[in-house]
């Protein structure tokens, strides 16, 4: 009994982020592609990871990891590996993309006294990742998990089957309580958890069949910046500060 409410208030402490706990949160926002990036630091070591950054936003993000005092050891950018010697550039092996390090399933990502486990999430892209902190309070859900939605499946080789089943899978069997942290939101929404989107998002709520067609139906436009984005997010790992 006590380690069970040892694990609940370790949880509660973690969920916060704020001064007082081990774990530093902190959530930016990229307006023009609706982009969050997270960055997560253990306050102990001032080791940190940074989560779907965005190109154009990599000098704020050097910038604040710098005001605050963290070493960053791993970031999804290239960029950022030279604003930040040390940091490495990481990436799923199954993107096909450029990087320091290519994660698959069930691989941690360590950063001080927390890890991040790597979930494949497929089904937007084959290369989608769902970030788990270690003790099942948090999950960056990337594009596969959006706050009442989730990501498109009609292009870079998505597949909606694929999707349905890496979210009911591999988030939506976390604990109800876990916080999901996604990596875009069109609504003004930040924060979701498992169990809101287990029971009220109108997409994954439906039977994989409904799902499907729902899926090949949406005739939603080209997304902006798609022809750029797609060749940048190949040369993750090689990206370097133009002049």
């Amino acid at each position: 009994m006590a380690e069970a409410v040892l694990r609940v208030a370790r949880r509660q402490l973690s969920q916060r982020g704020g001064s007082g706990a081990p774990i530093l949160l902190r959530q930016m926002f990229e307006p023009v592609s609706c982009t969050f990036t997270y960055l997560l630091g253990d306050r102990e070591s001032r080791e940190a990871v940074l989560i779907d950054p965005v190109l154009e936003t990599a000098p704020r993000d050097a910038q604040l990891i710098k005001e605050l005092g963290l070493r960053l050891l791993y970031a999804g950018s290239g960029l950022l590996r030279s604003l930040l010697p040390g940091c490495q550039s990481v990436i799923s092996r199954l993107s096909g993309a450029q990087a320091d390090l290519h994660i698959e399933d069930g691989d941690s990502i360590r950063f001080g006294r927390f890890a991040l486990e790597t979930r494949a999430s497929p089904g937007h892209t084959p290369g989608c990742v769902t970030f788990v902190l270690n003790d099942h309070s948090m999950a960056f859900t990337g594009d596969a998990l959006l706050i009442r939605g989730c990501g498109r499946t009609d292009f870079q080789q998505g597949c909606a089957k694929t999707l349905y089943h890496s979210v009911h899978e591999k988030i939506f069997t976390l604990p109800g309580d876990c916080l999901i942290y996604p990596a875009h939101d069109y609504h003004g929404f930040t924060v979701s958890t498992v169990e809101e989107e287990r029971t009220l998002n109108p997409r994954l709520t439906l039977s994989c069949e409904e799902f499907v067609k729902i899926m090949g139906n949406l005739n939603l436009p080209k997304p902006q910046q798609i022809d750029f984005a797609v060749p940048a997010n190949m040369r993750c790992g090689v990206q370097t500060p133009t002049a």
